[in-house]
């Protein structure tokens, strides 16, 4: 089967050779081909070209005239396997209570915690692809999701297993990750080291028994886990083949950030609080700094460092941390206009950060991220639009008219 895109306006991060990042200055370089034909062929890409070249037979033809394609977002951050939602948390913030008072009452993470342990693993299933049907409209091709609403033995494996069966149900790629390590459940406030040896000693054997998860994850930060219980968390995960992606510095200077980069994290995210011993530690390692502007947003948190970040050399992927209480919105495209507006990151270095850094940051550079030969033909064809620009200028509007998976 073969698919011939025409007439493209402008074709998106069109690059004849793999890469696997872009860093520093080289984010504000996009290349978008004008004029272009793009041909997908069994699910992948095949070539393109300017419209002079173009082939002249396909099995389905379609008409770009006026339009951008672009490879689809890759959503390195989420929490999207969860059972209802925290509107009224909501409304504590507009009142002014912290996050962190939100969960000394028994709200936050402890309350999605309860809502899923009693939730129907079918239940979780079928909210989660309706967010992912969601997030597929905005342009989004991959996605990673994290548990960590479980806390404790069987919640936290019904929430890996709903995500290994979102893997079969689901065209989008996805990838999991295990977060027991996202709050202290409320029978181990006082007993850390029992918790810690239950996604030890039961938690992660189980894990790697069934083939849970790709990756591991720690919340490192001020109230959640230190540096030193979240090294113990990553060495025992690593132990079972799952290389660390962690939450780290969204609260404050928690030692997250060096603790990733000893552990050779593939990410860390979050990143509010990075001054310049983080970014040089950064520099020196190949993790993947990740930003996820509208948790700092939604919370009214200050915003990380993206401008130091790119100016100092370093690569920025981004993404959406959608979940219940502190970003609930899978729309990458309103992530972009955060990122240019918030953190004054040109269009084009937040193309990048949401394209061939995201799957970088999930993993899947080799097959993700970039209108490639040989790479998955997951695309989005815009609405009619004046310019690139247009997408995070625009930031109430859906500009996807269509989205291609493989």
């Amino acid at each position: 089967m073969s698919t011939l895109i025409t007439n493209i306006k402008g074709l998106v991060q069109a690059r004849p050779e793999a890469v696997q990042t872009v860093k520093g200055a080289a984010m504000k370089e996009l290349p978008v081909l004008s004029q272009a034909y793009l041909l997908i062929e069994n699910g992948l890409i095949h070539s393109f070209g300017p419209m002079s070249e173009c082939p002249e037979r396909a099995d389905i033809v379609i008409d770009a005239t006026g339009k951008y394609v672009l490879p689809c977002w890759c959503d390195p951050h989420t929490h999207i396997v969860y059972a209802g939602s925290r509107e009224g948390e909501f409304v504590d913030k507009i009142k002014g209570l912290s996050y962190e008072e939100i969960a000394q009452r028994g709200g936050g993470i402890v309350n999605s915690a309860k809502r899923l342990q009693a939730a129907a693993e079918s239940e979780l299933i079928e909210s989660a692809l309706s967010r992912l049907t969601e997030m597929e409209s905005f342009g989004t091709g991959a996605v990673e999701i994290k548990s960590g609403y479980g806390l404790s033995y069987d919640g936290e494996i019904k929430m890996l297993r709903a995500i290994k069966k979102l893997k079969d149900r689901s065209r989008l790629r996805l990838k999991a990750t295990f977060l027991g390590a996202h709050a202290y459940p409320p029978e181990y406030k006082q007993d850390h080291e029992g918790y810690i040896r239950l996604m030890i000693d039961k938690m992660l054997p189980a894990i790697a028994d069934e083939g849970l998860a790709d990756y591991i994850d720690v919340f490192c930060d001020r109230g959640f886990f230190s540096a030193d219980e979240t090294a113990r968390i990553l060495e025992a995960g690593a132990r079972y083949g799952l290389r660390p992606k962690i939450h780290a510095n969204e609260l404050d200077y928690s030692g997250g950030i060096e603790t990733g980069v000893k552990y050779r994290a593939l990410s860390v995210d979050h990143l509010e609080y990075t001054g310049k011993e983080q970014i040089k530690a950064l520099l020196e390692s190949d993790t993947m700094p990740t930003l996820l502007p509208s948790t700092a947003f939604f919370l009214g948190l200050h915003e990380p460092p993206a401008r130091q970040m790119i100016d100092s050399g370093l690569p920025v992927a981004l993404a959406t941390d959608y979940n219940p209480g502190s970003s609930p919105s899978g729309n990458m495209q309103f992530i972009l206009s955060l990122a240019s507006i918030k953190l004054k990151m040109m269009p084009e270095e937040a193309i990048n950060a949401a394209t061939i850094n995201a799957a970088y940051a999930m993993g899947i550079e080799q097959e993700m991220g970039a209108i490639t030969p040989g790479k998955r033909a997951s695309i989005m064809i815009t609405k009619p639009m004046p310019s690139l620009t247009f997408m995070p200028y625009s930031f109430a509007n859906n500009m996807v008219e269509q989205v291609i998976i493989s």
